[in-house]
């Protein structure tokens, strides 16, 4: 299984953990990933690690829809992919939640599934650089036509001849999403993935590969799961260090109506508590919120613990039918143990 690296976005500074990403890149994991919310971007960070690197894969998880036209995303991932080396950028796309489309973009919510598939077929058409492009979509058209045009809109080709085969991943977790990744993509970013889950995503993917029409199948497909790892003997506060991020996205991440990672927690079978978590984080009472988090919740989806506790366990991930596993640490041994036990994981299936 590959293995993948997780920096996120940054908090108040900008710092970029260049030792951690080069370690990595020694140890033969396959990619890093950033992440951007209402602070640090996600592309410029990728483009810096490019120059500082000169294998591992360079993953937006995720950059989001609203921030960008979808020229902007095939200019700026094209252009990272040209700097870094061909074949070494991953574009990654996803939604945000209305409260961040609308009040951070100032972008209407509008229909996120057409936007997305009218954005990732307009990429599609500027790597081909077949011909000027043009696009009549539910959400997005190429030229511009609507409110304010001047109609002398032209298509336009890529005047960088661009890498045909950029790979563009979907970050979802919904039925209609996943199988619009299978569909249209290369990849998925699965979000509220955890081991045991993939009967419920089989059939989505198995339906996007037939509505793509043209033989796709699971070889073509990657699908990359994420957990954090943390080595301890203290398993318990290990946990608890997980329930602050979990509280504030299930409870305050998004409108009380439209909440993905609250909707994923559900559908885990953990309804009763994401509902009790909602209630009081939007209450202010943050820290109720976070001791409605269960134990086994976060347990399920994160690698914490001895060594050979995180070693146990990450067999069902192994066992899970992702391609790849990112991982969010802190720790150096962390990512050396991961490599280690992904080492010895293709070492077991070799010899077989």
């Amino acid at each position: 299984m590959k293995l993948g690296l997780a920096l996120g976005y940054s908090g108040a500074e900008m710092r970029l953990p260049v030792e951690k990403v080069q370690l990595a890149e020694r140890l033969g994991y396959d990619s890093v990933w950033t992440a951007e919310a209402y602070g640090s971007d996600a592309i410029t960070p990728l483009a810096y690690l490019a120059a500082v690197t000169s294998r591992i894969r360079l993953g937006t998880g995720i950059i989001q829809l609203a921030a960008r036209t979808p020229a902007t995303v095939a200019m700026s991932m094209q252009t990272l992919d040209a700097l870094a080396g061909r074949g070494r950028a991953i574009c990654g796309l996803g939604v945000s939640g209305p409260q961040i489309v609308e009040g951070w973009y100032g972008q209407p919510w509008g229909r996120p599934y057409w936007r997305l598939r009218d954005t990732i077929q307009i990429i599609r058409k500027i790597a081909a650089r077949e011909e000027p492009v043009t696009h009549e979509g539910r959400e997005i058209s190429l030229p511009y036509t609507g409110p304010g045009a001047l109609g002398v809109g032209k298509p336009l080709k890529s005047i960088l001849h661009t890498n045909l085969d950029l790979p563009i991943w979907l970050g979802s977790g919904s039925e209609s999403n996943v199988r619009l990744a299978a569909e249209l993509c290369d990849g998925i970013l699965p979000l509220g993935f955890v081991p045991g889950r993939m009967p419920e995503y089989a059939p989505w993917i198995e339906e996007g590969f037939k509505r793509a029409g043209n033989g796709k199948s699971w070889k073509d497909f990657e699908i990359q799961g994420s957990t954090s790892v943390r080595i301890t003997d203290d398993v318990r506060a290990a946990l608890r260090a997980q329930k602050p991020g979990i509280a504030l996205y299930v409870g305050g991440m998004g409108h009380r109506d439209i909440n993905f990672h609250k909707q994923q927690m559900e559908r885990r079978g953990y309804g009763d508590a994401a509902a009790r978590i909602q209630e009081l984080y939007l209450a202010g009472r943050k820290a109720e919120a976070l001791e409605e988090v269960p134990d086994e919740y976060v347990d399920e989806g994160v690698l914490v613990g001895p060594v050979a506790r995180i070693h146990e366990r990450y067999r069902a991930w192994e066992d899970s039918g992702i391609t790849g596993l990112t991982i969010g640490t802190d720790q150096h041994e962390a990512i050396e143990l991961m490599a280690e036990l992904a080492g010895t994981a293709r070492a077991t299936a070799r010899g077989r």
